[in-house]
């Protein structure tokens, strides 16, 4: 069955990659040539690396299970090297040719001492600059000519408990999988750790620490030292301080680096498409010599909550809503991850999932808090932690604050109903029959990360049915009667006494005090407040008419996918494909989008996506549609696209029909319940002060609306339209734009086409007819003109932070794809100078970046765009080196391996993306009423891999160019 899936997998990538257009060369086969290795040598033979990795192997035990009596994923292929180093390989072609690699380092800030802060990150930096087998500031080159993508398939994080190294390699060859281990190795072995690679990128690891987003840094920061007062992670950020990292030397590094990265600390996770046996023989060969320098250290002691630390701490930040955080600590323990641990485990979270829902249920009704919510965590191994967010409505936290307590002092004090018990056992079990149903489509890039992740909390990772089997024994013996989630959740709110960090905008008098107060008042005399939630049916939805008659039917034969036309007008594409086992996903296009909205004034369009699904259908409210579809994968998520409104969902073939009735009634007959727009308009405005705390934030809300010149339909609305928002005027904006048609009905996935088209026939096709609105015009999309000086806006954040932006005018409609394409490699080019000169060089900026855009459906919007988080003083410089590569692209072509660099990993990309049916779905919206999109669809590949130097540097010349670019800066207020 899995070389079958490949094979439709194969021959429809083959559709894309040849096209239809006979002018283009494209390449002979289903994909690119693979790419060339950095190795100087010779591949070795597979006989000499299964020798050579045979003689490390000291045993092939599975140790993730020691312990446990979980049964094992037998895809996983265990092992421990006689240098003590741990392995785990696996078999899986999701996507196809692809191998994941997660090199896991049992090291992170925890292990820092006070004088040591920032160190594991810095050393993560200073692996991927230079090591053993990567000459210095050559290894974002290497990765790209192997075809990776820098940032995404090759990246590294560094948190308080482990360093992981991480690498997606497409199209992997033998040679390709040997060369990338052995460079592995070498990074985490032997990084190049001298004075000189530390002076280089120190600044780049401190405009890392500067572009945080300053607000949230702090609270995070006081929110640790709250909960884990007396405990290492009180302190013990990822980032580091800027004291210990100015002070760090080669030396200092190089001695946490050697007392921590050993071998016996090391775990080597693979998965993708090869033999395991030949990945266990290539991790075994290239990092078997691997030895630890000096005497192993002990873990470090991640200490135990301590309750006698202060219970309420207050901190005023302009930048935030008001929100209180709650912890109820208990000290972390080891336990051995058996089947009786993992059914316990799940009724704590089916008992907190009751909380959960009653505490959403207040607060769609217009309680006092706009969301709330509890959960069970393990932090960093430092503490077992039951945690409570509550984000109050405006400033009056103490009512919130009240009534939550009120809420789970009513779960401590009786049992839930069965009802409420078989409800949330409904929604885990589909979960679970989910994860099985398609566990064959999981990539192995997850099935990598997941790994790993198990590793880090000392738990096991296995198969989806095994997982389910222990839900269901645990149903069977009766884990989830309300007696044991009563039991469950006492123990859950018992520890130490509840700790809390309250943020405010402003400075309040005694707030601590009456924070401290108010955890202590007696809430138990409370009434309740549960809801008891009626039974709903699908006949409770508004009634759709007859179904509609297949008018005609057309192949889309480049991609073996069907287009119909029903007799009310509804245009339906539909794919049918096993790539992804039992997921369907569906699409349904109306009306204009963006195109529609109103350009003379500010409207309520901005809180369609909080309020429009939210509103309910017919008579049924959210909560009412919730408990119809308990137990399915049924979804509903509106969106606006730039020439159609949208409702998106991810079902399953066996739901497809009661998924498609839910989007015609939704389309048809919203509920235009009022609650739900007053809720988001809580949410925008206690949201709003938070965008003028930090450069990042002023871009968020302003950046859009100024790129279009002041148009009302991009960027954050005004504080006075979020606040003049009423369900009134929010019903008469959207109401009718969801009459309009016309519609488009995309279905692609795991279903027939017979089946998928007779099932929009019944639901979609039973509605009035749509047609396109008459005469209709798509009103400009406008570009603002050259200015000679940056617009400037402030922020009130760190005076270290500023943000500069320059963009330049481009182009929109399916007829430009081509320059459209050609402009993305010429942004991938840009972007990576601009990262080598201002980052790399400059240590000006850690992330610059530069994208380029082209609306389809619009007339007009496209830009290329460069933004960089800079200090104040280095504004002038971004502008200068951008302006310097923008002229350079003009004036001198790119040389070849530039271009390799930069198009073999875009021809990976796109290999890799079109595995799943997303890609296809979004490269072909709006296809059924525009066929020119399927043409282009059919060129995009050749259009990439055929491109010249001289093609892309004439673009440079048409679009690059500096009478038309604008320019923007955001810098602290008062500079």
């Amino acid at each position: 069955m899995t070389s079958l899936q490949r094979k439709m997998r194969l021959a429809l990538l083959s559709s894309l990659i040849i096209g239809a257009a006979p002018q283009q060369n494209p390449p002979a086969g289903t994909a690119p040539p693979p790419a060339t290795t950095p190795s100087a040598t010779q591949p070795v033979s597979a006989a000499a690396i299964a020798q050579a990795g045979d003689a490390a192997i000291a045993n092939r035990d599975a140790w993730l299970y020691k312990g446990s009596d979980i049964t094992p994923d037998a895809e996983w292929k265990f092992g421990t090297l006689k240098n003590g180093l741990r392995y785990a390989v696996r078999k899986n072609g999701v996507p196809p040719g692809q191998i994941a690699v997660r090199v896991r380092m049992d090291v992170g800030s925890l292990y820092e001492t006070d004088s040591e802060r920032g160190y594991a990150h810095m050393i993560e930096h200073l692996s991927f600059r230079g090591s053993q087998y990567v000459p210095d500031g050559e290894a974002k080159r290497i990765w790209q000519r192997m075809g990776t993508t820098f940032g995404s398939d090759t990246n590294a994080q560094t948190t308080t408990t482990q360093t992981v190294y991480k690498l997606d390699l497409p199209s992997a060859t033998p040679a390709g999988i040997d060369e990338s281990l052995k460079i592995l190795s070498g990074m985490v072995s032997r990084p190049n750790i001298t004075q000189a690679a530390l002076g280089a990128e120190r600044p780049a690891v401190l405009a890392e620490q500067r572009e945080a987003p300053g607000p949230q840094v702090r609270f995070i920061n006081a929110l640790n030292a709250t909960f884990f007062a007396g405990q290492p992670l009180a302190d013990r950020s990822p980032i580091g301080h800027v004291k210990e990292l100015e002070a760090a030397t080669a030396e200092s590094v190089k001695a946490f680096h050697d007392r921590w990265y050993r071998p016996e600390r090391a775990v080597v996770v693979v998965a993708g498409d090869y033999d395991p046996a030949q990945l266990e023989a290539m991790v075994a060969k290239n990092f078997g010599d691997w030895r630890g320098s000096g005497e192993a250290p002990k873990d470090p002691d991640f200490g135990k909550p301590d309750p006698k630390q202060s219970t309420a701490k207050a901190v005023v930040e302009p930048g935030i809503a008001s929100r209180i955080e709650m912890a109820i600590l208990r000290p972390w323990q080891y336990n051995d991850d058996t089947v009786i641990f993992n059914q316990k485990r799940l009724v704590d979270f089916l008992g907190l999932a009751i909380v959960n829902r009653r505490l959403e249920t207040l607060a769609r009704s217009g309680g006092s808090f706009i969301a709330a919510a509890v959960r069970l965590d393990d932090p960093s191994r430092s503490a077992n932690g039951t945690f409570v967010t509550i984000l109050p409505v405006g400033n009056a936290w103490e009512p919130a604050l009240k009534d939550v307590r009120a809420v789970i002092a009513d779960a401590q004090k009786s049992p839930p109903t069965k009802a409420e018990i078989e409800r949330e056992l409904a929604e885990q079990r589909v979960q679970f029959r989910t994860q099985v149903d398609t566990y064959r489509a999981e990539a192995g890039a997850k099935e990598a990360d997941d790994m790993v992740q198990a590793v880090d909390i000392r738990e096991t990772t296995t198969s989806p049915a095994v997982i389910q089997k222990v839900f269901e024994d645990a149903v069977a013996k009766g884990f989830f009667a309300p007696a044991k989630i009563l039991e469950s959740t006492r123990r859950l709110f018992e520890g130490t006494p509840p700790r809390a960090l309250i943020s405010t905008p402003t400075a309040e008098q005694g707030i601590e005090t009456s924070l401290a107060n108010a955890l202590k008042a007696n809430v138990k005399a409370l009434p309740s407040t549960r809801r008891r939630q009626g039974a709903v049916s699908f006949d409770k939805l508004p009634k759709l008419g007859a179904p509609a008659t297949i008018a005609s039917t057309t192949p889309i034969k480049p991609f073996d996918m069907q287009e119909y036309t029903l007799s009310n007008g509804v245009r339906v594409l539909v794919y049918p494909t096993t790539s992804e086992d039992s997921r369907v996903y569906v699409r349904v296009r109306f009306g204009n989008g963006y195109n529609a909205l109103p350009v003379d004034k500010e409207s309520p369009a901005w809180a369609a996506d909080l309020a429009l699904t939210a509103g309910g259908i017919g008579k049924l409210n959210q909560g009412d549609l919730d408990a119809l579809t308990t137990g399915r994968r049924i979804g509903l998520d509106f969106g606006v696209d730039e020439d159609a409104f949208t409702y998106n969902a991810l079902t399953s073939p066996t739901d497809l029909p009661d998924q498609l009735r839910i989007m015609a009634a939704a389309i048809s007959a919203p509920g235009w319940d009022p609650a739900p727009v007053a809720r988001a308009r809580s949410v925008a405005v206690s949201a709003y002060p938070g965008y003028s705390s930090s450069p990042d934030g002023v871009l968020q809300r302003d950046l859009e609306r100024l790129l279009h010149d002041g148009d009302p339909r991009w960027g954050t609305p005004s504080l006075a339209a979020i606040q003049g928002t009423t369900p009134a005027n929010f019903r008469a904006l959207w109401e009718p734009l969801l009459k309009t048609g016309p519609v488009e009905v995309m279905v692609f996935g795991d279903i027939k086409a017979d089946v998928a088209v007779a099932a929009v026939q019944k639901t979609l096709g039973s509605l009035p007819p749509r047609p396109a609105t008459p005469n209709f015009v798509a009103p400009p999309v406008r570009f603002p003109a050259h200015n000679q000086t940056p617009v400037v806006r402030t922020h009130d954040g760190p005076e270290n932070q500023a943000a500069a932006v320059i963009a330049w005018p481009t182009g929109s409609g399916v007829a430009g794809l081509t320059d459209a394409r050609r402009l993305d490699v010429l942004a991938a080019i840009f972007s990576d100078r601009l990262f080598d000169r201002l980052r790399s060089q400059a240590g000006a900026s850690y992330s610059p970046n530069v994208s380029s855009s082209w609306p389809v459906g619009q007339p007009g919007g496209g830009r290329i765009l460069a933004i960089g988080q800079v200090a104040p003083s280095n504004v002038p410089l971004f502008f200068k080196l951008s302006r310097e590569i923008a002229a350079e692209l003009v004036s001198k072509p790119i040389d070849e391996d530039e271009l390799k660099r930069t198009i073999g990993p875009m021809q990976q990309s796109i290999m890799r993306q079109s595995t799943g049916n997303q890609f296809w779905m979004n490269q072909l919206d709006g296809a059924t009423y525009d066929p020119a999109r399927i043409i282009a669809l059919t060129h995009l590949y050749s259009d990439i891999s055929s491109m010249t130097a001289a093609q892309l540097q004439e673009t440079a010349a048409k679009y690059l160019r500096p009478e038309r670019d604008w320019t923007m800066q955001v810098v602290p207020k008062g500079k």
